[in-house]
């Protein structure tokens, strides 16, 4: 098998670039769907409720939004390095002499 780069080749990188660029999206959509969630929590805290079992839940919801605050940031970094990762797609997918990639 020569070790040419056919139009082929250069099809199913395209393909297989756009496939992780795809990913690197919805992993990002998902982290943005993470700040309607942390918003409500932000209406919970702001209750005002005296009783204590009312404080322990704002208490609990403010643990809650900070946890999810920290994954809305790590999954931030994971689309931006899938992202990162989709641009090396065509460069690391050149055909092997043994026809595999």
């Amino acid at each position: 098998m020569s070790g040419s780069f056919t139009a082929a080749d250069a099809n199913a990188c395209a393909s297989r670039s756009f496939e992780v660029q795809q990913l690197a999206w919805r992993v990002a959509e998902f982290a943005y769907r993470l700040d309607t969630s942390m918003l409500r929590f932000r209406g919970v805290e702001l209750s005002e409720w005296q009783s204590p079992a009312g404080q322990a839940y704002r208490t609990a919801v403010s643990l809650q939004a900070a946890a999810l605050g920290r994954a809305r940031e790590r999954l931030m970094a994971a689309s931006e390095a899938v992202l990162r990762h989709s641009q090396q797609v065509p460069v690391s997918s050149q055909r092997t002499p043994g026809g595999g990639y």
